[in-house]
């Protein structure tokens, strides 16, 4: 589940960025399951291109499936802990990158408001860093790579320092307001663009830490199998199919909620605010792929628990060790 859902991102990718006719349009052409017929047929090496991601769908399944064969001394446990490294490198890293990108994007952008951005640049390239597509390509995607780097070589999700660059961000707009009488709009907007990677990215280690809320009028008083039987059904039933919906129905077309803002390097109407509004419609892809991959382990160290294998640890123990 956890694989097949990072596939899908990279098929989306190779779709919509690259051209790829995507396993739909593929079948569409073959006239298979019933879809509706292409009017313009696959042509070239378009046919060839929809078999290879075909082949990336079932070849994933097959790699899972002879790794888990040939390593079955490995408990659910093991697992789980390899997927809770995961999601940490991913939502580590995609702090990283949202924090490098709101201060650098944040410097461009009082400088421009300033008229200052000509002066320490030059011209040229101040009327470049003035268009989404040339800012987002030249200046995000690397700061997003390097946010990558660092999360590799740290182990520290610096949620908390987040959190406190929130609050320092917000109390200079009152200063600036309400002392200076200045505001632009790039500083509500760091605000927001950080709010948003402060909440959705903290979800999956608020869901490894056991920290959300719950409504525990009846779970409190299950015995810890049946608080494992409920965390492995939920986890099935309405955390693994919710991540799905949000993955499908933000990348399934170019017009979509997440594609569409990516795909055009979508702006906010204010010229010069920060130029981070598609990138915050990506904070979604992330939200439900680091939670996929979440739910996914908790699905694993809750069977651990049902099936009594050696190292799982209760519930109790769990908060316990936290």
């Amino acid at each position: 589940m956890a694989a097949l859902s990072l596939v899908y991102v990279a098929n989306n990718f190779l779709i919509f960025w690259w051209g790829w006719p995507g396993i739909n349009v593929l079948f569409a052409d073959l006239g298979w399951f019933w879809l509706e017929p292409l009017r313009n047929p696959l042509k070239d090496l378009q046919p060839l291109l929809g078999w290879l991601q075909v082949v990336f769908y079932l070849g994933t399944i097959a790699v899972i499936a002879v790794v888990v064969w040939r390593s079955r001394e490995r408990t659910l446990v093991q697992d789980s802990e390899v997927l809770d490294a995961l999601v940490s490198y991913i939502i580590r890293s995609a702090f990283w990158a949202a924090l490098l990108i709101g201060i650098v994007d944040m410097a461009i952008s009082f400088l421009r408001v300033e008229g200052l951005l000509a002066q320490t640049v030059g011209v040229e390239f101040a009327k470049d860093l003035g268009r989404s597509a040339y800012r987002g390509i030249n200046i995000h995607y690397p700061l997003i790579a390097l946010g990558f780097v660092i999360g590799y070589f740290t182990r520290t999700l610096g949620f908390i320092w987040l959190a406190l660059l929130i609050v320092i961000a917000e109390l200079l707009i009152v200063i600036t307001r309400f002392i200076f009488s200045y505001e632009q709009a790039f500083m509500g907007d760091l605000v927001r663009f950080w709010y948003a990677a402060l909440f959705l990215f903290a979800s999956a280690y608020t869901l490894i830490e056991e920290g959300h809320v719950r409504v525990d009028i009846l779970y409190t008083g299950f015995s810890e199998r049946g608080k494992a039987w409920s965390n492995v059904i939920g986890s099935l039933v309405l955390g693994l199919p919710l991540c799905w919906i949000i993955l499908t129905r933000g990348l399934w077309g170019k017009s979509n909620l997440i594609n569409a803002p990516l795909l055009t390097y979508e702006v906010t109407q204010s010229g010069y605010g920060l130029y981070v509004k598609y990138i915050m419609a990506g904070f979604l892809l992330i939200y439900a792929l680091s939670m996929m991959i979440q739910f996914t382990s908790y699905f694993l160290s809750n069977a651990a628990i049902l099936i009594h294998e050696p190292g799982a640890h209760t519930h109790e123990e769990h908060r316990d060790l936290i």
